[in-house]
């Protein structure tokens, strides 16, 4: 059986040094949920938000059954836990992610003159209830504010950055979670207006103002471009690691 914890400090030694802000959210009971199989001494746990999930501990057939509906992202803390996604998922997609170093020193200065590049004919706004329902309008710019249980939830814990034109959000930074000392960005352009450096624009606005409210903004990278991206903006690389894609449908044997 799968119980969700309310007492997460029982397994906050199970994800000891595993810098991940999405698991933060969830053992700080910000955001997300902790599934074990056992309440009272869970030697394993899995930690969910949003469509990202991390196992922990002694590998547990179980938990890594008792998924989430729909597409989600499963991360595994070492090996153990990925022959047995493999094993559960056998069509699972394996792919190569990019942990980010959490650190960073940012250049404000620098930040402040990216506003500058803002091409004529667009506009730099923060999300507010009135941009939170623009952004559910297109799947792209729906995972701006989608991990909040709620629009209210969000305007409360969660911040952003959209570039509009037209009237039409194109582009936008926004925190895909949230966490007690920062932020984890989620960042996209619609794909006609890529290149345009507009997702630049949009995240130097976000970190600025995370900055002036004392939040770090947290960054993960599914792909080189957005490795690139981040290095632009000040953060530093820091290792590849490896995630599962499993989708609904997936064969389970």
């Amino acid at each position: 059986m799968v119980y969700v914890l309310e007492e997460t400090s029982k397994v906050e030694k199970l994800f000891d040094g595993w810098q991940e802000t999405l698991i933060y959210s969830c053992l700080q009971k910000v955001m997300g949920k902790v599934f074990v199989t056992d309440l009272e001494n869970p030697v394993s746990a899995f930690a969910f938000v949003g469509i990202l999930g991390f196992f922990a501990g002694a590998p547990d057939e179980e938990l890594v059954r008792n998924k989430p509906e729909g597409f989600v992202i499963l991360m595994p803390q070492n090996e153990e836990w990925a022959k047995l996604i493999e094993s559960v998922y056998p069509d699972a997609r394996k792919v190569t992610r990019f942990a980010i170093r959490k650190d960073t020193k940012f250049d404000v200065e620098k930040l402040k003159k990216n506003l500058e590049i803002l091409p004529d004919g667009y506009e730099l706004k923060n999300i507010d209830g009135e941009i939170y329902d623009l952004c559910l309008e297109n799947p792209v710019t729906a995972d701006f504010v989608s991990a909040f249980e709620s629009k209210e939830k969000y305007l409360e814990d969660g911040m952003g950055a959209v570039i509009l034109k037209d009237g039409k959000i194109v582009s936008g930074a926004s925190s895909y979670t949230r966490y007690k000392e920062g932020i984890e960005i989620e960042v996209d352009t619609i794909e006609s207006e890529r290149r345009k450096h507009l997702a630049m624009v949009a995240c130097s606005a976000l970190i600025l103002r995370c900055l002036d409210e004392g939040l770090y903004p947290s960054w993960d990278a599914q792909n080189m471009g957005s490795v690139h991206l981040s290095e632009k903006l000040g953060y530093e690389f820091d290792h590849e690691y490896i995630a599962y894609e499993v989708s609904s449908n997936m064969r389970t044997h």
